[in-house]
């Protein structure tokens, strides 16, 4: 049995110098999740072998005689997802499944372009699948879809695996020993799956679920040592960071002291950064923790400044508190990086310069800006699948793809590229190297270059942009409707 997983890129790896400076243009780091299932299937399939396109061009001739090829998808790959599945339709005899966040949460649309698709975690259904193919039976447990004859059929979703000590083995992915010479991707260990929250944007809760399921510290410390020694031995990285990339760490207080405690005690030297609510701010031991456990950086997904916003999107913050704590963690020698959206129904035009003065007044330092994005499943998506510009999930990456309440899309765009410029302006970047630590003088150029191709694409995209408000699109076609009677 020879057995294949994919990983689609939007923009399919291509070897340039621009890997060295830029992430996320042709070099991404490749998803921990689908790795993960390519190491259970290795366990009892030897043949098994994962490509990832955020590294390595995909050699179709190593597909051709697959039996079974798994492909995994998120919104914004989903258009390059079902090329790859038409073609392999075409060109090879084996069985086409897809997974992953968007296949799982629009499996309606995903259906129509493989054999199978699994439904939410595969952990534990993903065996049992390979096994009915190769009897050549229909799946009768949950976590899976198909078409038969063109009727839909589901057996539902699966309940979400509580054991998840899995170790991802990196080897199984094509070229990625070989890329880890790169400074833009970086270690990763995912500890935890699941957020207690509700924000009607985020896909994950939808996707994993609200109740946290976490891994024991023994296995989270053998996976951030092989993780270390993966990227390090052999390689003169400039910069060594270890990215944790749960969703909400913190959202078990006493899990997380001892994860942080079993760091310690392991003796491991590294440095970390780790996603975070603003909540930890305000827990003083729990920083002091990270501190002396070799974190440097929290990613906090602040998302909105005004308090509106935060109401509107059911995200349980404030604009004063998410201050405060910002305060706080840079008081324990800890640095803070903003994870934001643009684009909600509260803002205006100049929420860009408003943005960015946040950012510079609080000294965050580093950004994620994204328009208002809209993953089907979501609540966000349903409320606005009206306003949606388009359905090319392909610009669902942070363009922007809705009609604003209070902006033309066009607007939004450009509010979006002037945060930009004004966070990573040219005197930031000197201010940096004279004021900022060794580390952030590196990131901060990193990020300098980052954003400037992210602004280069994003002006791209402002000519496929309607410069007319929802209100007068409607007029529009109204006019066109009657013209044409």
């Amino acid at each position: 049995m020879k057995i294949r997983f994919i990983e689609p890129g939007n923009r399919p790896y291509k070897p340039t110098i621009l890997n060295y400076f830029v992430y996320d243009r042709y070099i991404r780091t490749p998803s921990v999740g689908l790795n993960t299932l390519a190491t259970i299937v290795k366990r009892e399939y030897p043949d098994t072998y994962m490509y990832s396109e955020s590294i390595s061009k995909i050699p179709m001739k190593d597909l051709q005689d697959a039996n079974i090829i798994f492909i995994s998808i998120f919104t914004y790959a989903a258009v390059r997802g079902y090329q790859i599945a038409t073609y392999l339709k075409e060109h090879t005899n084996a069985t086409i499944v897809m997974g992953g966040l968007h296949a799982s949460m629009n499996v309606k649309e995903a259906v129509n372009y493989c054999d199978y698709v699994m439904l939410g975690e595969g952990d534990e259904t993903i065996l049992p699948l390979i096994k009915m193919i190769q009897e050549k039976k229909k799946p009768d447990t949950a976590g899976y879809a198909w078409l038969e004859e063109g009727e839909f059929y589901s057996t539902g979703k699966t309940v979400p695996p509580e054991n998840i000590d899995v170790i991802p083995d990196r080897s199984l992915i094509h070229n990625y020993k070989k890329m880890t010479k790169h400074m833009t991707i970086w270690p990763q260990v995912h500890a935890s799956r699941g957020c207690p929250h509700n924000c009607d944007y985020c896909a994950l809760v939808r996707h994993f679920g609200r109740c946290v399921r976490k891994r024991t510290p023994e296995n989270i410390i053998e996976d951030i040592k092989y993780s270390i020694d993966f990227f390090e031995k052999g390689n003169h990285r400039i910069v060594q960071d270890l990215w944790i990339t749960d969703d909400n760490f913190f959202a078990d207080q006493k899990w997380a002291m001892e994860v942080l405690h079993a760091i310690i005690d392991s003796g491991i030297k590294y440095r970390f950064n780790i996603q975070a609510r603003y909540e930890v701010g305000f827990d003083d031991e729990m920083l002091e923790l990270l501190k002396k456990a070799g974190f440097f950086e929290l990613d906090m997904g602040i998302e909105f400044i005004d308090d509106a916003s935060f109401e509107t999107y059911h995200k349980k913050s404030t604009r004063k508190e998410i201050e405060k704590s910002i305060r706080n963690i840079q008081k324990h020698g800890l640095s803070v990086r903003g994870l934001f959206i643009l684009g909600s129904d509260n803002q205006k035009k100049g929420c860009g310069k408003e943005l960015a003065d946040f950012v510079i007044r609080n000294h965050i330092q580093g950004v994620l800006i994204q328009s208002m994005y809209f993953v089907p499943g979501t609540p966000a998506y349903e409320a606005n699948k009206d306003r949606l510009i388009h359905r090319n999930w392909a610009k669902y990456n942070g363009n922007t793809v809705h009609y604003p309440k209070q902006m033309t899309p066009y607007e939004l765009q450009l509010e979006q590229i002037d945060a930009s410029r004004r966070i990573y302006s040219v005197r930031r970047l000197i201010g940096a190297w004279l004021k900022e630590d060794w580390m952030h003088k590196v990131l901060f150029t990193g990020e300098f270059f980052w954003h400037m191709s992210t602004r280069y694409d994003l002006k791209k995209e402002l000519k496929n942009l309607p410069k007319e408000n929802m209100i007068e699109k409607v007029n529009k076609n109204a006019m066109e409707v009657l013209h044409n009677a």
